[in-house]
């Protein structure tokens, strides 16, 4: 009886109003209804998660259905409206519906070998498996469901984003991205042309491979020193080792000097033989300080003259 005594008190009150004053109540009750109805629907958070380079290290536990996409694929596109639909239903299934965007995270591109657009995988506490099934709402439903990801062979761990080798993967695709966005920097926002930025690349390449070699050649000698230049005796045995290569040298050259003496000799011997052939008395004739050798020549001679005169 109390609420059918306050409709019919509310009733009177509203009936004693003025018709200005009810259609003002009526529109606010109106607008204040269609604010009410709506809010839940605006204010409900969307349960499809956005995995980015900071934050991918959270897939690694629990249950997880990640799709890769990219903003200009059709396929993608296609696909978008179903996979929103699937990510209301994750919450009720305890496992999380995630998206990445291949353009904006090119590290996780390289970390998953995103050859191809939409891929799909499948992660349980770690361990990923690539989705290669239909691709509707209600056949992600049965997936998860039915655990037909259990059929799935798992991706090696080799191949797997938290290994060495997709490490090293995803930093190479985040240099390219790098390059390319400083490539295209210079081209269009500097005005340099395409073949002066590949001059700029190339030069930055070379100068970068030869200081990384020589990072690693001091690197290598401070790990591994040879093992001669740590021997105690080694500059000792460096330095009697050059003192008998002069002593060697010098006796070289002593050895050449004594030759060329002997050989001096021998010649001296053989001139002082024809002297005393050609000579009056028997023997040869001193040469004098200042005579030449053409002098001495034509002396010769005229003595061989004056003997066949004779």
């Amino acid at each position: 009886m109390a609420p059918l005594l306050d409709y019919k008190i509310g009733d009177a009150m509203l009936s004693s109003l003025p018709l200005r004053s009810k259609s003002i109540i009526l529109t606010c009750s109106l607008i204040l209804v269609i604010y009410l109805t709506s809010q839940p629907a605006l204010a409900k958070p969307s349960s499809l998660k956005e995995i980015t380079d900071g934050n991918w290290e959270d897939i690694l536990a629990g249950e997880w259905m990640i799709e890769f996409f990219a903003p200009w694929c059709p396929a993608c596109q296609q696909l978008q409206p179903m996979w929103n639909e699937f990510a209301d239903w994750g919450e009720d299934m305890g496992v999380n519906i995630a998206k990445v965007d291949v353009t904006e995270q090119p590290g996780l591109s390289g970390r998953f070998i995103i050859t191809s657009l939409p891929t799909i995988y499948h992660c349980k506490d770690g361990v990923f498996r690539r989705y290669q099934g239909a691709r509707t709402k209600d056949d992600f439903l049965s997936f998860i469901d039915e655990k037909k990801w259990q059929g799935i062979e798992p991706v090696s761990s080799w191949f797997g984003p938290s290994s060495f080798m997709m490490n090293t993967m995803s930093a190479l695709f985040k240099l390219s991205m790098f390059i390319r966005r400083c490539h295209n920097y210079l081209t269009e926002q500097l005005g340099i042309p395409v073949w002066g930025s590949y001059i700029i690349f190339g030069l930055a390449t070379l100068f970068s491979g030869l200081a990384l070699g020589l990072i690693l050649v001091f690197i290598a000698d401070f790990v591994f020193p040879s093992r001669r230049f740590n021997s105690p005796n080694y500059y000792q045995k460096k330095q009697t080792m050059e003192q008998a290569r002069l002593i060697q040298q010098l006796e070289e050259e002593q050895e050449a000097d004594g030759e060329e003496d002997d050989e001096e000799d021998d010649e001296d011997g053989e001139q002082e033989e024809v002297w005393r052939r050609v000579s009056p008395v028997g023997r040869p004739e001193a040469r004098g300080p200042g005579y030449p050798e053409e002098v001495l020549r034509k002396r010769v001679v005229g003595n061989r003259e004056e003997e066949e005169d004779s």
